[in-house]
């Protein structure tokens, strides 16, 4: 029994010390590939590119000149189902940086990666006409 051996008990004290400082580096690690993981996605058959940082907030948009030939109302709804598929790249990317930090099977893991879902779903693969179009030369 561990009450009986100071050795042994002074041994798994080690243990769970040295366990619980490479969970803590682990957890540090995920946080700082987080922070830096950022997303890009195209549409309209890459007229339109839109990047997002981790937060899924925008820090890019770059249109090229084929998109005047797109009404404003269709080029909006393009665009913004660009940075949803930008945003759902991120929840891809989060799953790799929680498979090479701290396990996908951990608690911290699931949580991290299910919250990240739950914020940025996989939209449906529907390509817009643009897109379609584009194979007939716009």
């Amino acid at each position: 029994m561990l009450g009986q051996d100071p050795d042994a008990a002074q041994e798994l004290m080690h243990s769970w010390t040295a366990e619980l400082s490479a969970r803590a580096q682990a957890a540090a690690e995920l946080s700082d590939r987080v922070a830096t993981i950022a997303a890009s996605a195209t549409g309209a058959d890459g007229a339109v590119r839109v990047t997002v940082a981790a937060s899924g907030a925008v820090t890019d948009l770059r249109l090229d000149d084929r998109v005047q030939r797109i009404p404003g109302a269709e080029l909006a709804s393009i665009i913004m189902a660009t940075i949803a598929r930008a945003q759902a790249g991120l929840t891809e990317q989060v799953s790799i940086a929680v498979h090479d930090t701290v396990g996908v099977d951990s608690e911290s893991g699931r949580a991290v990666t299910d919250s990240f879902a739950r914020r940025f779903p996989r939209p449906p693969d529907e390509p817009d006409r643009w897109e379609r179009d584009a194979r007939n030369g716009w």
